[in-house]
């Protein structure tokens, strides 16, 4: 199953971790990514401590985990990032439509996806 399909037809939850240049770690909940292709996603993200731990290491992983503790984990690197808030405005309407989130400062981050991985259990 391709990027697409799996983030099409998934029922769960995101969660991004990032860390800044020191190693200071976080983890925030996050939707699902949109795709680009089969290489690349991008995370609409508002001006907190994610965004700006990838200001300074590039690096993060998503996990999506869907019922009964299945799903994946995607190794990531960020690439570039646009902040046209009209462009991102659009994008975020097909999910939200609450005024104080379209009113705030976000960026669209695009990160290369390194390695992906299922999530195991015993």
């Amino acid at each position: 199953m391709n990027l697409k399909e799996f983030f099409e037809n998934a029922k769960g939850t995101g969660i991004l971790a990032t860390a800044d240049s020191s190693g200071n770690v976080d983890i925030a909940l996050y939707a699902k990514p949109f795709v680009i292709d089969e290489k690349t996603i991008a995370f609409i993200m508002l001006n907190k401590l994610s965004y700006a731990n990838i200001q300074s290491n590039p690096k993060a992983a998503y996990m999506f985990l869907q019922e009964n503790y299945q799903g994946k984990r995607f190794y990531l690197k960020k690439i570039k990032e646009e902040k046209d808030q009209n462009k991102i405005n659009e994008m975020l309407r097909h999910k939200y439509d609450d005024p104080e989130v379209l009113a705030q400062e976000k960026a669209l981050v695009y990160f290369e996806v390194e390695k992906e991985l299922p999530i195991l259990v015993k």
